[in-house]
């Protein structure tokens, strides 16, 4: 005689309101007598029904745990698992892991993860016919048990009938014994369960997708530029007045035309930092009209923000004819001929700033071009900025003060008060023109 199916058994017996009974007997006459409700203490696992029978816990079934490697799960485990099914996954390996320090080598009990012991409950409770986890019987596709379930579900006596009240009532099978019959309101919920996998079975594909080209298309409409006024520190709010400012425009190529048609426009680069005190909302009347007002500020700084700006101003000792500077953020629509033309690159210390850049290491960087940091009074230097060499100028403007220069203040006072803005900015062209005075491309 083959022996029992343990998972067919525990089934059977929970569908019949017979609940088995932890035992250190072996036989079923003695069972009752020493019955215990300890993991630790008991060696069988008793059955009522449908005929007295005890069966080893260390028995394997055909329940298969996915970790941590593949193995049959003992009697002991499973039925650990159904006394469980109402507490969390957390106390339940608690429970667990104190039983396992009574039992010897081998008899420890198997924890299940999550998907693994929801699927084991929801068999056993007859919810599901089916489990990924139970193995069918060797030689046959399915137990006799399932295959008489089966027959009734194809004749419809084991499908749940519902009374007027909405509730589903008992039916018998064709072999007169009572089927497991479940609400079908529940039956419906069920159904539309999914079913979970651990991450070997839940992760698909067979290679990483490659996103670049979605980065590409939406530069076309986003850009790398931000709104002007926007906050120069992370997570800091941006006010209404800046948010409903206008997109920055579509950078346009770096023509040569120029007050002077005989010479290319020089260019200066501004950093794409946000924590640069001169942006493109406000280098324009910082080195314009020699007064600096915060990048970010509401109403000061320039309400619309473009990729490129144009600024006129003589050097005499180069041109008595005005020329005209190109102001850009960044050379992303540099084409290699416009590296020659850029005659100065402002930096705050950040050396990211030159990952795109003809030339990437600072110090070669700035033995082509003039490197200006323009920063706050009685704020320190930064080291790089002073370890990069006598190529990179500092200038130092006044802090700003809302309060004395501020948009209550009228545009004539608000000069006056910032006049030592305008000593920083000549001082600041005319170190740009000594270092363009000494580069060929630029000499009269």
């Amino acid at each position: 005689m083959s022996s029992p199916d343990p998972l067919i058994l525990l089934r059977t017996s929970l569908a019949a309101s017979r609940q088995p009974q932890l035992t250190t007997a072996d036989i079923p006459s003695d069972a009752v007598a020493n019955a215990t409700n300890s993991f630790s203490e008991a060696t069988h696992l008793y059955f009522s029904h449908p005929t007295p029978q005890c069966l080893p816990l260390t028995t394997p079934t055909r329940f298969t745990s996915t970790t941590p490697d593949t193995a049959q799960v003992d009697l002991r485990s499973v039925y650990f698992a159904w006394t469980q099914k109402d507490v969390t996954i957390t106390d339940s390996i608690a429970v667990a892991s104190e039983i396992d320090r009574a039992l010897p080598e081998g008899q420890k009990i198997r924890t299940l993860v999550f998907g693994e012991r929801i699927d084991l409950i929801t068999w056993l409770e007859g919810a599901s016919d089916s489990s990924e986890y139970i193995k069918a019987p060797e030689g046959a596709p399915g137990t006799a048990d399932a295959a008489a379930k089966a027959a009734d579900i194809a004749g419809g006596a084991g499908v749940p009938a519902v009374g007027a009240t909405g509730i589903a009532v008992t039916q018998q099978t064709a072999g007169g014994r009572p089927a497991r019959v479940i609400d079908a309101r529940l039956q419906a919920i069920y159904n539309g369960e999914r079913k979970m996998g651990d991450h070997n079975s839940v992760l698909r594909g067979i290679k990483p997708t490659d996103f670049s080209h979605v980065r590409k298309h939406a530069e076309t409409f986003l850009g790398r530029r931000k709104v002007a006024g926007a906050s120069s520190r992370p997570g800091q709010p941006v006010s209404k007045s800046l948010a409903n400012r206008p997109v920055p425009t579509p950078q346009k190529p770096l023509t040569n035309t120029t007050v002077n048609p005989k010479r290319a426009d020089p260019i200066i680069l501004l950093s794409p930092s946000a924590s640069s005190l001169l942006r493109m909302s406000n280098i324009k009347s910082f080195l314009d009209q020699g007064l600096y007002v915060p990048a970010d500020h509401p109403t000061l700084s320039s309400p619309l923000v473009s990729n490129i700006l144009h600024i006129t101003r003589t050097l005499p000792s180069l041109s008595d004819r005005p020329m005209r500077f190109i102001i850009v953020d960044g050379p992303e629509q540099f084409k290699p001929e416009y590296w020659s033309r850029v005659v100065a690159v402002f930096t705050t210390g950040q050396t990211w700033q030159f990952r795109g850049y003809k030339w990437r290491e600072p110090q070669e960087l700035f033995g082509h071009v003039l490197g200006v940091f323009v920063g706050e009074k009685g704020l320190p230097i930064p080291t790089e900025v002073k370890g990069w060499g006598s190529s990179v100028k500092s200038f130092l403007v006044e802090r700003w003060d809302e309060r004395s220069h501020g948009a209550g203040v009228e545009s004539r006072e608000r000069e006056n008060r910032r006049w030592r803005d305008r000593e920083v900015v000549e001082e600041l062209w005319r170190t740009l023109e000594g270092h363009m005075r000494g580069r060929a491309e630029w000499k009269r």
